[in-house]
């Protein structure tokens, strides 16, 4: 039986009840398999930070092979249709402990290699694998315009141009054939998320369609032609209305323009803020071509309302078949009904989760990611035999490393902070055996007397999505507000101003007690984001954005100490004062 049989035989055998249920996706706190056949649901996700106890990959190939056995138990009510389960590992699994975890995307955008790119989409897929898991919300393909954004890094440049050359390459190493060495991908966020007036998370972007399609729209061009087979609706509005309810962006220009046949799915409660009313709100959105929803704790709301609205004729049993048709359509080409349980996958608790092989290709990701700012007296690479003091706040601390998104929605810090990871500190002591941490936090214990160099780590703490945000002052939020038709989330933002000894004045602070007791300094700037570190730089002899490296600090120590030379390139203007796009002499290139 061919997909169109087999699809149609389907969708003729379900129940208004069973086909609004395809149609939901419930955070996996607020759903039990046994309410997950009850409702008929489609599929179960983890929000940052969520997983099961234990949080191992044996842990969660049990938990979802228990909704796996929910979804395929067959009655006399219930049709037998294999659940989707979601997560977002946006840089390896990134939710699990042990995982490989990669450069954020801002770092994998200075490498400038689509086919490394490539690989590190395979190793992502064999870890989700590894979890039991058939389903990651990545590549993001937002154009970052204002590094006010609190997720700029996960844009791979301000420029389209390097967004869309690696689009198809990361969307082809995830999904590949679609056989069993692959996990399903999903694009994100459909569109204008990096264009926001500001650089506020979730606000407004205002510009001429044109425009929306040359800077935003193009990076998802190749993914498309990938047959990438998932779009996930962006938080935005564009000219004021918001894309979770925008017909046209949905379903005339992504739907039938670019002929896209998977399915979109909204973000995170996405819908709620499109209007006071919620019954309103999902009548907008599955109208305005959304087709699965990310509804995390409400789920059973959404389908009292959905079921009334189809039965009010305020949403048209075509839309519902649609939008089912498009998912059972994923669920048949990724093969999820050929599957067996979780449990008995190829991949299901594999060996090769978090290991060296894996985390050599992460390694590589961050030594060719590395970009030089400054070496002005010659002073990289450093001597392995030299006595090198370390010091700084983020010199051992991975969670800093890896950032956002790893492990919990806001990142963690702290040396013990991500399982299986190398610091900055520990890579170096690993290749210069005379190399000593700094024993107290502003680093006045360097000496010229006993150290010949100082490599100071500073830059940037954890944060994810608004809590990201550099905010002057409320105001911007008032003007973004005052152009949205519907709500703006809120969330407290990281800091007043990108200037980094502003953020963090520790930072300079240390840089000044080294350099003043004549010690020559390499600063290693770990940030999600250009900063303005001119005060910083000025001090520095040599000067290293390594962005967010992820779990792998060896691959710093690979290109400080010469084994690899540094080739990384800037996706982002350096701003020099406070306003993006305004160079300090490093353009993009």
């Amino acid at each position: 039986m061919n997909k169109f049989e087999f699809v149609e035989k389907m969708l003729g055998q379900m129940t208004l009840a069973q086909k609004v249920g395809q149609m939901t996706q419930a955070e996996r706190m607020a759903i039990t398999p046994e309410q997950l056949k009850q409702f008929h649901i489609g599929s179960v996700l983890s929000g940052g930070g969520s997983a099961p106890e234990g949080n191992r990959p044996i842990d969660w190939v049990n938990m979802n092979d228990a909704y796996w056995a929910a979804s395929m138990e067959a009655d006399d009510d219930h049709l037998p249709i294999p659940l989707l389960y979601g997560v977002d590992a946006i840089h390896g699994n990134n939710n699990v402990l042990g995982a490989t975890i990669f450069p954020h995307n801002i770092g994998l955008g200075a490498t400038r290699e689509p086919e490394l790119l490539r690989r590190i989409a395979q190793v992502t897929a064999k870890e989700i694998l590894a979890t039991g898991v058939e389903w990651t919300f990545a590549p993001t393909l937002a154009v970052a315009q204002d590094s006010h954004w609190g997720r700029t890094y996960e844009s791979y440049s301000s420029d389209t141009s390097v967004a869309s050359s690696y689009a198809g390459p990361f969307v082809q190493g995830l999904q590949g054939d679609l056989g069993d060495d692959a996990v399903i991908a999903c694009v994100k966020h459909w569109v204008g998320d990096g264009g926001t007036l500001h650089g506020i998370d979730q606000g407004e972007t205002t510009l001429p369609l044109r425009e929306l399609e040359k800077v935003h729209m193009a990076p998802y061009l190749p993914a498309l032609k990938e047959n990438v087979l998932t779009v996930m609706v962006s938080f935005n509005s564009w000219n004021s209305d918001k894309c979770h309810g925008h017909y046209q962006l949905v379903t005339e220009v992504l739907k039938q323009q670019l002929g896209f046949e998977g399915f979109v799915i909204s973000d995170w409660d996405g819908i709620d803020y499109l209007d006071d009313s919620y019954a309103e709100a999902v009548a907008l959105s599955v109208n305005a071509g959304v087709d699965l929803f990310m509804v995390s704790e409400q789920w059973q709301e959404f389908i009292r309302h959905l079921i009334e609205h189809v039965e009010s004729g305020r949403v048209s049993m075509a839309r519902i078949d649609d939008a089912v048709r498009r998912i059972l359509n994923v669920k048949f080409r990724y093969r999820l009904f050929d599957k067996p349980r979780p449990s008995n996958r190829k991949w299901s608790n594999h060996k090769s989760f978090g290991s060296v092989e894996h985390r050599d290709v992460a390694r590589e990701a961050v030594r060719k990611s590395l970009v030089l700012m400054k070496n002005d007296s010659g002073l990289l690479p450093l001597d392995k035999t030299s006595k090198v003091f370390v010091a700084g706040r983020l010199a051992n601390d991975p969670g800093a490393q890896c950032g956002g998104f790893t492990i919990a929605w806001q990142g963690q810090t702290g040396p013990d902070s991500v399982q299986g990871a190398t610091s900055v500190w520990q890579a170096i002591k690993g290749v210069s055996p005379a190399a000593q941490l700094s024993k107290v936090s502003d680093g006045s214990d360097a000496s010229a007397e006993k150290h010949d160099v100082a490599i100071v780590v500073i830059g940037e703490n954890p944060y994810a999505e608004g809590m990201g945000d550099i905010r002057p002052d409320d105001n911007v939020i008032v003007e973004a507000g005052s152009q949205i038709k519907g709500a703006l989330k809120v969330l407290a933002p990281y800091g007043r101003s990108l200037q980094l000894e502003k953020l963090h004045p520790e930072d300079l602070n240390v840089l000044k007690n080294i350099s003043a007791c004549g010690v020559p300094v390499v600063v290693v700037l770990i940030s999600g984001r250009p900063l303005l570190i001119d005060a910083e730089r000025s001090i520095a002899d040599a000067f290293v954005a390594a962005w967010l490296p992820g779990s792998e600090g060896a691959g710093v120590s690979d290109v400080l100490f010469g084994d690899y030379p540094f080739t990384g390139t800037l996706g982002f203007e350096w701003p020099s004062v406070e306003s993006p796009g305004l160079a300090l002499g490093f353009g993009l290139a």
